[in-house]
């Protein structure tokens, strides 16, 4: 069973109607025995860091989140979903799960810059992640939004980076690990086509 994480915050459906059309059976849920039980977990989002650790503490799901991250059950994190991966947030000084060393920065006030970030925007390969990107080519659109990146402190871990003002992170890879800035349930073909392969590998 995939299990799309509900903890209050994000476009829920969206990614569960993108997961039904790759032909994959999906369920929405908070519970606790769900996420130990589930085949895959995906963990989306938008908002607010802190109030989204808040709701993960409140329903008791935390740490078994971390758990199957551990075990190896694999994880695919959206927008939100990557940046709580992270030690801390600037958006409010927030503490996030620790799972990645790093923190989450927000984008500079730049004149030529709108925060948030939203819109198609490229994103370019940085390491082989056959598996996820295949039949996506290098420097492909995917749709974004969102006024803060993440900053891991290992490298190796980057898998696609993309410009907006700077070069930021748009997604990372680490074992049963993978997590993405921008939106695949939003991005067409393309994204369908990243969601399909994360679910068949």
């Amino acid at each position: 069973m995939i299990v799309v994480v509900d903890y209050g915050m994000g476009n829920l459906r969206s990614v569960a109607k993108a997961v039904e059309k790759s032909g994959y059976t999906v369920k929405v849920s908070g519970e606790y025995l769900d996420i130990k039980r589930a085949k895959k977990i995906i963990l989306p989002g938008v908002g607010a860091f802190g109030k989204a650790m808040e709701n993960l503490k409140k329903q008791g799901i935390l740490d078994v989140i971390k758990e199957e991250l551990k075990e190896g059950t694999p994880y695919l994190g959206i927008c939100l979903g990557l940046q709580l991966l992270f030690e801390r947030s600037e958006e409010g000084n927030a503490k996030g799960m620790g799972v990645i060393k790093g923190v989450v920065k927000r984008f500079p006030h730049l004149p030529s810059l709108k925060i948030p970030h939203m819109g198609w925007n490229q994103v370019k390969l940085r390491m082989e992640v056959e598996d996820l990107f295949d039949g996506i080519p290098d420097n492909s659109y995917f749709y974004f939004i969102h006024s803060y990146y993440v900053v891991p402190v290992e490298k190796e871990i980057i898998a696609t980076t993309t410009f907006y003002g700077l070069e930021f992170v748009s997604s990372i890879k680490k074992g049963n690990l993978f997590a993405c800035q921008f939106h695949p349930e939003k991005s067409g073909k393309i994204g369908l086509k990243l969601l399909e392969n994360f679910l068949k590998s």
